[in-house]
């Protein structure tokens, strides 16, 4: 089923990768209720009227795909914009709950590799970590956050990567492959917001 999805970016260095994301989206592109390139420039209108637009595309969304770009933190947007899609916001008599949020790597001289950092646990199996210094609090620190903990094996203390973490880090050649299997782990997981220690705030 598809679902009404967002996708948060920094605009200067991801406007590429989201239009490739709303192609990838198919017949589903129309639930899709953010930006595109025929959206109208607000750069210079007040901060409330431009927070006003992005509410109003955000409020009937149900996952939230945020683009993972080297400067990505930079943006005084992104962090707000989660923790919009995380909460749980009354209008009138309508209210709109938790979305599920996946993570799109994007690719730089064609890999996701320089937010990872690349290891083997004490299996001697392979494993990856991320970069903090290149994500909001916001994001890892919802990240690994399954609980109970869901990990592949407890000596090694590996995560499952799919559930292990509310907010999934994936790279964008897998994503764009197959964006319904990770829109629909988001909203399962959004379904099941008591199974994460979820941290909604900035």
């Amino acid at each position: 089923m598809a679902r009404k999805t967002f996708i948060s970016y920094k605009y200067s260095e991801a406007q590429n990768l989201r239009d490739k994301i709303i192609r990838a989206l198919g017949n589903d592109a129309q639930y899709y209720q953010g930006e595109t390139s025929d959206s109208p420039d607000l750069t210079d209108t007040s901060t409330d009227n431009i927070k006003n637009n992005l509410k109003d595309m955000m409020y009937n969304t149900s996952v939230a795909i945020v683009i993972i770009s080297p400067s990505m933190v930079k943006s005084k947007w992104i962090d707000w914009e989660i923790e919009y899609c995380l909460k749980e916001i009354s209008r009138k008599d309508r209210k709109s709950y938790t979305n599920g949020v996946v993570g799109v790597i994007m690719n730089v001289n064609g890999s996701a590799d320089w937010l990872k950092i690349h290891s083997s646990n004490i299996h001697g199996s392979p494993t990856v970590s991320y970069k903090q210094e290149f994500l909001y609090p916001i994001i890892y620190k919802n990240r690994y956050n399954s609980t109970p903990a869901l990990k592949h094996c407890h000596e090694c203390n590996t995560y499952d990567f799919m559930n292990g973490s509310y907010i999934t880090l994936v790279d964008e050649n897998d994503f764009l492959a197959n964006p319904s299997y990770y829109i629909e782990n988001a909203f399962d997981k959004s379904e099941n917001t008591s199974k994460f220690d979820l941290t909604k705030q900035r």
